[in-house]
């Protein structure tokens, strides 16, 4: 497999080889499987089940009028209606969807198709982040959103940054295209924890910077995304500060036990294009089952080419007005002649996921999975941005191919014992790796950091009911990481590499081992109270090179034991009306990108290693309410107040007593990550939903406001990852046939004043009248459209940004998208 870089740039004529050759591909297999479809479809007697949007439900029970027989659809929504006589009635049952009754003549004149309406308002969400195991959402004392797979389908995002950034309550950071990072009440990047399929994605170089490890992962194989807002460091342990993103990706189905087939196949395949930066989106999942084995197969690539801003520009400092072209080892700034088109923006990835499952019994469910994700090489885009003494600080600023590989090993066991009545064993291995190449303007040393991290982890868990009053979930975890951390400088004339200093000690170490357990009690209907305790010891190894750099110590050894817990409470009067109040800590312990990197912050500011770290603890109180009216209102609030204290952060320091040192030819001031500062965040989140026949009204609103104290004067200032207030609002309508979205996004805006202390001289800010920095505020007005003309297939139709507004969400180095026409053709067979 090839990528574009400026180290291989033989490739680009493999690249498009490899790109016709791969869109050929998809659409014979497309072609193939549409012909598939109609050449079958005459010869089923199977009675499908289907949503409003054409999508099956499996899951639905199925049954006569005299009871006698009881069926349950499959993962296709079918079910075989041989064993029904015709003079019966059949009735359809699901928890999630309102009961419908039909005799067989009617069946027969509605080709046995059945669109179930789904029940608008429900608190009986089943979800799993709260403690890794299924929970009815009414019990839990958290606020827990959930992103579903056909939410998914009909938005359309090009990445699961972009798929968060939907739920309305995330906001998306982004330093260039390939970004997204992501922040939740004040909180972000390594104080948000990434949860896979129950492994943790948080590694040893998590940084307190902007992070897009969250792109690795594909949105079209996530299954359902859960985020649970607050601290779950609980269940989840070091990191889960400001929330668990959870995502469950697709899961292998079975055939069910009354299907008269010994095997089939099932998949889904789609193609998108976007015109805001000429997206082009191949996929297609495979699914071969069988009664004991499930065979599931994915493959996505996408690429991007540069970004289009809007051009109506209410403010002109928003674009990059040059770009850098190397020729004959000669750099030339080259003025943009297109305001709006951000050059160096582009990039591509590739997804693949390969699951086998097998249940050799009643009591046994064996998973494997493998993914595996690459980009291309990606401009930094906002340090290319900067300019030094009237010419551009940097001519090449980018990110090494971001890769990503985990193999899962899972094992459920599901027998009642004395111990426990479900057993969950996980064994992971993941390999990350990055790296950064940046040149000065006009020089000839290139600087590369590559960082390998292998990182290997075991989850055992148990779930126990007690009596019907009491349940209890409880196990342990253990995580390994290693850094392997390599660079070197190579002069782009003679092609001759020498070593410099890399960014982490080599083989430095990271280490978590905890003993959790969770207890629910539930004295009566009303009432459920949750409880949990964990204990987390830690420890950090990193080894010192002084020949490179003057480091004044040769190892750097922190071990650390870490108690965390939590306790709640939910009333839940009838089953329309939910309050819950949640008290509970967490802490973040230093990972090898705290205590041992050695970076430039930002020009001019070099950030030193810090061995004398120890963990950051976080209070939070949180108050929630969620109430239904009828089959038409819905709405929920949360307010919550965080305490975050001995926070890291990033404060002058000294090194051997020098507080400014020579980096890479330029005088530097010394910095370090410090258990120094006090944090507070508090903030509001509401959402409401009304219901009309086929409408929906659904509108979102977070409000968070954070302060840290600045320890030079004990005073307290804005909070650098506290987004403004943003929000959403849909209003959708949707029958058997097709669905309609138009809606709103924005985000609110921020003064100079309301400008964390290091972000009021970011140069990626807007300037008023007297040269400050500000955010401006921004909204867009978007419209999406789905078209169902056969169950199998939708047609996709979309516009976002309508008003080609020119605007960069807070913190974003980049520009958003301008107008962005989307189209998609998905097939499911």
């Amino acid at each position: 497999m090839c990528f574009t870089n400026a180290e291989t740039s033989s490739c680009y004529g493999s690249k498009t080889v490899y790109k016709k050759i791969l869109t050929s591909t998809f659409l014979l297999i497309t072609i193939f499987l549409w012909l598939s479809f109609y050449s079958l479809s005459g010869y089923s007697q199977k009675l499908t089940i289907l949503d409003s949007q054409n999508l099956p439900i499996q899951g639905v029970k199925v049954t006569s009028n005299r009871e006698s027989i009881t069926l349950v659809s499959d993962s296709l929504g079918q079910v075989d209606l041989t064993a029904f006589q015709e003079d019966e009635t059949v009735r359809f049952f699901h928890k999630k969807f309102e009961a419908v009754s039909y005799t067989y003549e009617q069946l027969r004149r509605m080709n046995f198709e059945v669109v179930l309406n789904k029940k608008n308002v429900t608190l009986n969400e089943v979800v799993i982040s709260a403690n890794r195991w299924e929970q009815n959402l009414r019990e839990i004392p958290h606020r827990v959103e959930i992103i579903k797979m056909r939410e998914v389908a009909f938005q359309n995002p090009q990445t699961t940054a972009d798929l968060l950034g939907t739920s309305g309550y995330v906001f998306i950071q982004k330093s260039q295209l390939g970004g997204g990072s992501p922040m939740i009440r004040g909180m972000a990047t390594s104080r948000l924890l990434i949860v896979v399929d129950g492994v943790r994605m948080n590694n040893a170089i998590f940084r307190s910077g902007n992070l897009q490890n969250v792109i690795s992962l594909d949105a079209n194989a996530l299954q359902k995304t859960e985020v649970l807002f607050g601290p779950g460091s609980v269940i989840y342990g070091s990191d889960a500060i400001g929330g668990v993103m959870n995502f469950q990706t697709l899961i292998p189905q079975f055939l069910s036990s009354d299907e008269p087939t010994k095997i089939s196949v099932s998949g889904n395949a789609f193609s998108r294009y976007s015109t805001a930066n000429q997206e082009k989106t191949q996929h297609l999942d495979l699914n071969l089952k069988t009664k004991k084995f499930s065979f599931l197969t994915l493959f996505t690539y996408a690429d991007y080419q540069d970004l289009r801003s809007g051009a109506y520009q209410p403010i002109p400092d928003f674009y990059r007005r040059f770009y850098v072209l190397s020729f004959h080892q000669q750099d030339y700034m080259i003025p943009n002649p297109d305001s709006t088109l951000q050059i160096g923006s582009k990039y591509h990835q590739v997804n693949l996921m390969q699951k086998i499952r097998w249940k050799p019994s009643a009591f046994w469910d064996i998973e494997y999975g493998f993914h595996l994700s690459q980009t291309s090489n990606y401009g930094r885009y906002d340090r290319l941005t900067v300019m030094k003494d009237s010419l551009p600080r940097w001519a090449e600023w980018y990110y090494g191919p971001q890769k990503w590989q985990m193999h899962r090993l899972g094992f459920s066991f599901s027998k009642p014992t004395l111990l426990f009545d479900t057993m969950k064993l996980i064994l992971a291995y993941q390999f990350f790796e990055e790296s950064r190449y940046d040149r000065r303007f006009n020089s000839t040393q290139k600087n590369a950091q590559i960082e390998n991290v292998p990182a290997y982890s075991l989850n055992l868990d148990f779930n126990k009911n007690i009596n019907p009053q009491f349940s209890l979930t409880y196990g342990i975890e253990n995580v390994y990481n290693q850094v392997i951390s390599r660079a070197h400088k190579e002069n782009i004339r003679t092609y001759e590499k020498t070593p410099s200093l890399t960014r982490y000690p080599n083989g430095s170490l990271w280490f978590s081992h905890a003993l959790f357990a969770s207890l629910m009690y539930k004295p009566q209907s009303k009432w459920a109270f949750n409880g949990g305790l964990r204990a987390n010891h830690f420890y950090v190894y990193t080894p010192f090179d002084t020949s490179l750099f003057p480091f004044p110590y040769k190892e750097a050894r922190i071990s650390v034991l870490n108690v965390s817990s939590h306790v709640g409470a939910v009333w839940i009067p009838d089953e329309n009306w939910k309050l819950y109040l949640n008290i509970s800590n967490g802490f973040r312990a230093p990972n090898v990108d705290d205590i041992s990197k050695v970076f430039e912050s930002t020009p001019g500011y070099i950030v030193v290693p810090n061995p004398n770290l120890k963990p950051e603890k976080v209070f939070n109180l949180e108050l929630g309410n969620s109430k239904t009216w009828g089959n038409f209102l819905r709405w929920d609030i949360t307010g919550y107040h965080t305490w975050l204290y001995d926070a890291m952060v990033r404060k002058n320091y000294s090194l051997n007593g020098d507080t400014l040192i020579d980096y890479n030819g330029s005088p530097s001031r010394v910095q370090a990550i410090q258990n120094v500062a006090k944090i507070r965040v508090y903030g509001f989140q509401i959402g409401l939903e009304l219901f009309y026949k086929n409408f929906k009204l659904r509108s979102t609103y977070s409000y968070q406001k954070g302060q840290e104290e600045n320890t030079d004067s004990l005073a307290y200032y804005p909070l650098r990852h506290a987004a403004p207030a943003f929000g959403s609002t849909h209003l959708t309508y949707e029958n058997t046939r097709i669905r309609v979205n138009f809606y709103v996004n924005y985000q609110a805006s921020l003064k100079y004043k309301d400008l964390a202390l290091t972000e009021r001289e970011n140069p990626s800010y807007a300037k008023d009248n007297e040269g400050k920095a500000y955010v401006a505020s921004w909204y867009t007005l978007n419209f999406k459209f789905a078209y169902f003309p056969q169950e199998q297939i939708s047609i996709g139709l979309g516009v976002e940004n309508i008003l080609d507004k020119m605007y960069r969400p807070y913190a974003s180095g980049i520009n958003a998208p301008g107008r962005n026409w989307i189209a998609s053709l998905r097939v499911m067979f």
